[in-house]
């Protein structure tokens, strides 16, 4: 990090060509910087662009299994399964299933 010698804020990193300069927002002053200079942005999700991985493994050991319920892959009709609280509490949780014969895991929302 930088400070402009002029007026003393913080100089940004710009590029110009295939140059990286550091400009002063406040007084506009230009200079070369000292030694490497790294340009990068934040970038802020929202809620909704979030992942969560769920390691199926962890999820599925020693839980118990349904049947009656069908796979979407393979036509089966048993699975194991597991309720998750995926969303916020004052929505209904998630069921996630996992195929005892071929092993696909889907999910059910109420």
């Amino acid at each position: 990090m930088q400070f402009c010698p002029k007026c003393g804020s913080i100089m940004m990193p710009k590029r110009e060509g295939d140059k990286t300069i550091l400009v002063c927002p406040k007084c506009g002053l230009k200079l070369r910087p000292q030694g490497n200079v790294r340009i990068s942005k934040k970038v802020e999700h929202k809620e909704t662009e979030r992942m969560y991985v769920l390691d199926t493994e962890e999820i599925f050991r020693g839980v118990p299994r349904a049947r009656g319920i069908k796979c979407p892959k393979c036509g089966h009709d048993e699975a194991f399964y597991t309720i998750i609280q995926t969303r916020r509490a004052d929505e209904p949780p998630t069921r996630i299933y996992k195929c005892t014969k071929c092993g696909h895991v889907w999910r059910e929302y109420e």
